[in-house]
Formats: C-alpha cells, structure tokens, sequence
C-alpha cells in the first residue's frame, strides 16, 4: 500500500486570491425541491478542498451547480452566486466553463466504454483550439502520472477495473488542461489500496501541476489526510469548515465520520452513542 502522506497545516481559504468562490447558493430541482441551503464556499488556487458529508448530503449537486451540470437534472440555482476570478459564471454553458479551465469529474467515473482508453483521455481535449502536438504532449504527460493507462491504452474502457476507469476519467479531464477539477467521489467501489494510489496521484497533480481541485467525498478519513481545507455539508447546508488538520481532531468529526471519539473507536451498532446531537446543529 501506498505510505500515507502528511500535509501540512495550510492558512483557511481566502476569498480574496480564491479562483472559485460560492456565494450562498440555493438548487432547487423541478422548481419545487430545495436541495441546497444557502452553500458558500471558497476555493484557493493551487490548493485541495474537501467537500464532505454523508451520501445525500448535497455534494454532488454543489459540484454539478458549480459545472453547470445541474441543469441536464432539471436542477437550477435560484439564488446566490459562483465567481471564477471574480467573474460570475452561473449562467455558462458547461462547454464554456470547460473552455475556461473548470472541468468535473463525474461520480461512477462515466467513461464510454466502447471506446479505447486513450480515445476516451483524447474526448478531454475536444474543447481545444491548440495544435495536434500540443495534444500529444498532453497524452504523454497523463501517462506519466497514470502510466498503467499507457498499458492499457488499446483496451475498451469497458473492459477495464474500476480502478483503471477512475484514472481514465481524471486523465480524460487533465486532456481539457483544466485549472480547477471538481472530482466527484474518486474512491467509490475502489479497494482501500486503490483508494491511496487514486489519492497520491492527485495530491501529486496539485503539487505539480498546480491543479486547483475541490474533492467531494464520503471518505472523510482519507479525504482529510489529503486535503488542504474542508467543509462538512448536511442537508443541504455547510454546517462546520476548517483547516483539514484542525477538522481531523474535532471530536464530531472523529465520532460521526471517523467512527473514533476520545472514548476510543465506537462501532455504529452502537446505537446510543449516535443518539447525541452534534454541537454544530
């Protein structure tokens, strides 16, 4: 397994060098159900942002709110912003927000399985005005950081593991030469020690590729380990965010997430104890 890697405390978001800010956005789907709260969040260029929360918590549509995504789901944002270097962007295409560096990549990894894996890394550069070695150069540095995907070039994506898919679709992606990736729940179905290799890489991408990326995820535990910042959403609502360190030891974050209190580890059959009400609520 891949050694765990130790990131360093890092100074909180500050929406004032942020290259993506969320401001106090509502989602309503079929004009009559409201998802998302009142969601605010800022992103730091060049850092890792954990978004967490149980599964219906409202990750996934904050990140398709963000892509603009949401939209294809009968989903709109009725209230609030999303800036990208300032600029609001709630009304582009996701197509146009691609072109300007912001692209997702979709939970259950979404590749086209009838076709090759290196021709669904090259749909990733299909936004692209760029000369054909420009592209090349691109599909050679994605196979650098996921040289198993060079093996398996020729394979039908189809007919690869789940672990394969989810480096495919991070390096489909990485094609669009992106400054923010919205990745959407990487270690779904992945055994624990693809989880690492999936994480390492992308902790390896931000460091040197300088890709901004906000992380959805229900894996708090690793997600935490890796990530810069975080914020905990829960129903619809951001109820606690904090320096990723700082979350690891808050006592409801290690008991409701983590599984562990000062008590020690607790097991979920132990019904009691997850009776108590969180202090942030």
């Amino acid at each position: 397994m891949a050694a765990t890697r130790h990131v360093e405390p890092t100074p909180g978001p500050d929406p004032a060098r942020a290259v993506l800010v969320v401001n106090n956005i509502e989602v309503v789907y079929d004009h009559v159900i409201l998802v998302l709260k009142g969601v605010s969040l800022s992103l730091p260029e060049g850092r890792i942002v954990a978004l967490l929360g149980a599964n219906g918590a409202g990750k996934t549509t904050t990140l398709k709110a963000i892509s603009n995504l949401i939209r294809v789901e009968r989903g709109e944002v009725t209230k609030g912003t999303i800036e990208l270097d300032g600029q609001n962007v709630a009304a582009l295409s996701p197509n146009e927000l691609v072109r300007r560096g912001v692209v997702q990549v979709m939970e259950g990894r979404r590749c086209f399985e009838h076709l090759t894996v290196e021709e669904n890394l090259l749909t990733g550069a299909y936004t692209r005005k760029d000369i054909k070695s420009a592209v090349e150069h691109d599909l050679e540095m994605v196979y650098r950081y996921f040289p198993r995907l060079k093996e398996r070039r020729r394979a039908l994506a189809g007919y690869t593991s789940g672990g394969e898919q989810q480096m495919t679709a991070i390096g489909r992606a990485l094609m669009a030469r992106p400054r923010v990736i919205l990745l959407d729940e990487p270690s779904m179905g992945l055994a624990p020690q693809l989880v690492e290799e999936i994480f390492e890489i992308v902790a390896r991408l931000n460091a040197e590729a300088g890709v901004t990326i906000l992380l959805a995820e229900q894996n708090t535990n690793v997600a935490l380990r890796y990530a810069n910042y975080g914020y905990i959403l829960e129903n619809g609502r951001v109820v606690l965010d904090g320096e990723a360190a700082v979350l690891r030891e808050n006592e409801d974050v290690k008991e409701f997430y983590l599984g562990v209190s000062s008590k020690g580890r607790r097991s979920f059959r132990d019904i009691k104890s997850y009776k108590r009400r969180k202090r942030w609520l």
